[in-house]
Order: structure tokens, then C-alpha cells, then sequence
């Protein structure tokens, strides 16, 4: 995918890794609205996959394809067995998380913090590389807390480059793992797209992407005239509906109006058989809501979902109800957003 999206000079969109957000229900709905982009996991910590339900934590729908799992750890050896382990289930890629900043990532020693250890990282991508099947990339920060990003990030890339890494998602901000929460981690440490320009410009033969602020479609071409790869984070699923767009945007594919009814009907018959295995439904339909953002009717279609969807016994006509409160500009059967 990386090797030859750098030889034909195409790009990658991809929607941004999130805890608690970016689950296979999420990935399922993103996928009824864009064939190509690139879609990652919760970052998983190997030890998880290696001591818990593997089933339930690598599982994943047939379509969401194709699909990225992160990895969370330190450990060389505890990253390739959870690399060996995660070859069953077929992913496209393997991402060393090396930029979350969360204090339960710290205390395990992953994550952001990893950004002052570049040796042990070259050391977890040269074990994952060697078990792994798929390209194996990493995700960081341009560096943390009192680092200088433009000495740290460089020799950073650098040694993980050398060990093998495939692929550099750049999350354009520092960490500063004192002192603010993750939340505040994602919008206080100033963005330098600049840094991450200037290392695509030093290595001009590895796929180097973007991340961090970018919130819109018309932003992501820009950063494609200087990157490889665009990852989105919380815009696309506060405002899902972009993600229509991606295919003629970003992949050249001939622009068509997004058949929105068609994605009702298949989120309807995927929460069915969810809800039928024993699943709630809102587990399904809170991903939902971020779609039809300043649409008339979006309003109620928001307010449904996150309350109906709730009740007990709720199935898909809370779907139904839910897209029978949007009004439509254009036809019922396939508008733009």
C-alpha cells in the first residue's frame, strides 16, 4: 500500500486512531461513506492481546477493509508475539503508537513517552517487522515536553526509519506529559506542519503523513501538496459526513452524491444482527450522530439516537426514525451533504 503509493505519487487518507471512539462499529459506518480510506483501531497494548479476548479485542467486520490495528507497548518481544497473534485476523498494517499521552499509557511506559527512547522503538519495529506479514508503521508527536522537536524529531525518524518502519504518521504537536490532560494534549502545544514538511522534504523515499487540527477536506489537499498521507481525527467523527467526500477528493474517483438511504438501510440490518448476538444498540448508533451536522433536522436526528437508542429493546427503526427527521435538500433517495 505505502510502496506503491509512493511509486504512482497517489495519496492516503486515513481516519485518525481514537480510544473509545474508533471501534469496529465506528470503522463500519466510516466505511459506508468512503471505500478508500484507511482505517485504524483503538490502540490496543499488546499485553491485552496477549493475555485477553482476542476474539473481542482483534474481531472486526469483513468490510471495514482496509484496516490498520495499533499496538500500544515497549516491549519487543511482547509486540511481535501480539504481531503473530493479530496475523489471523487478517489486517492490513501493523501501528506502533508512539504519541498517545494518556496517563495510563504512561504508567506503562508507551505511547508519547516514547519519543525520548527512539533506540527502544527502532528495537519494538525491527521485532515487528521481523514476525509481520504487512507493512508495520509508526504514529508520534513531534516530541515531548521540553524536547526541541527540531533536534528530537529528526533523529527520531531517522532510527525508525532505519529499522524498518514502512510508514510515519507525524501528529504535528508535542505532548506535554505534565501538566495537561490528554484532552488539552490534543489542542494547547502549538501545531509545526512546517517540521513535518521539512522531514518528507529529508526523506523523500518513505511515506510520511500528516495529523493534528486538520478539520476539513479543503485543509487535507493542502497538506497533500507537501505529504504523503492526511489522517483526520476528531472532525471526521464529530462530522462524519465529510467522509463522503474522500473518494473524489482524495482518490480521484468520479464525485457522485452519497446515497444516504442506502447507508441507513445497511447500518439498520448491521445493528440488527448486533443487537440479535446480545449487543446494545447505542453501542451501534452513537457513532451516528456526528452525521448531517447543519442539516435541517439534525437536531432531532441527534436526539434520537443517543436517547431512543437506549431503551430497552431498542433495534434499527430507532435508525429509521432517526433519518426520517433529516430534511433532505435535494431528493430522499441519494443527497449531498
Amino acid at each position: 500500500m505505502y510502496e506503491k503509493a509512493l511509486a504512482n505519487g497517489s495519496k492516503i487518507f486515513a481516519v485518525a486512531p481514537m480510544i473509545d471512539w474508533t471501534d469496529t462499529h465506528c470503522r463500519f459506518l466510516h466505511r459506508q461513506l468512503s471505500a478508500h480510506a484507511l482505517l485504524y483501531t483503538e490502540m490496543i497494548v499488546a499485553d491485552a492481546i496477549i493475555h485477553g479476548q482476542r476474539d473481542r479485542l482483534l474481531g472486526y467486520h469483513a468490510e471495514e477493509h482496509p484496516l490498520a490495528l495499533q499496538l500500544g507497548g515497549s516491549d519487543p518481544a511482547k509486540l511481535a508475539e501480539a504481531v503473530r497473534i493479530a496475523a489471523d485476523y487478517g489486517y492490513d498494517e501493523i501501528n506502533l503508537n508512539v504519541g498517545c499521552p494518556s496517563d495510563r499509557v504512561q504508567s506503562g511506559t508507551f505511547g508519547a513517552c516514547l519519543m525520548r527512547e527512539p533506540q527502544t522503538v527502532a528495537r519494538c519495529v525491527e521485532a515487528m517487522n521481523a514476525v509481520a506479514a504487512v507493512p508495520v508503521t509508526v504514529k508520534c508527536r513531534i516530541g515531548v515536553d521540553d524536547q526541541d522537536p527540531k533536534t528530537v524529531l529528526p533523529d527520531f525518524i531517522d532510527q525508525v526509519v532505519s529499522a524498518g518502519a514502512q510508514a510515519i504518521w507525524i501528529h504535528a504537536r508535542k505532548a506535554w506529559l505534565q501538566g495537561l490532560s490528554p484532552k488539552e494534549n490534543r489542542d494547547i502545544p502549538p501545531l509545526d506542519y512546517s517540521l513535518a514538511y521539512r522531514i518528507k522534504q529529508d526523506h523523500p523515499d518513505v511515506f510520511i503523513g500528516i495529523n493534528g487540527g486538520i478539520t476539513d477536506l479543503d485543509q487535507a489537499d493542502d497538506h497533500l501538496k507537501h505529504m504523503d498521507g492526511v489522517m483526520i481525527g476528531r472532525a471526521a467523527y464529530h462530522n462524519t459526513s465529510i467522509l463522503a467526500d474522500v473518494d473524489s477528493r482524495i482518490y480521484g474517483e468520479t464525485a457522485v452524491e452519497p446515497d444516504w438511504l442506502g447507508v441507513r438501510d445497511k447500518m439498520m440490518a448491521y445493528a440488527e444482527n448486533y443487537v440479535a448476538k446480545g449487543g446494545r444498540l447505542n453501542h451501534v448508533t452513537r457513532h451516528m450522530v456526528g452525521l448531517f451536522q447543519g442539516l435541517p433536522g439534525a437536531r432531532r436526528f441527534r436526539q434520537i439516537l443517543s436517547s431512543d437508542a437506549t431503551r430497552p429493546g431498542a433495534g434499527p427503526e430507532v435508525i429509521a426514525a432517526a433519518f426520517a427527521a433529516i430534511n433532505f435538500e435535494n431528493s430522499p433517495e441519494t443527497v449531498a451533504v
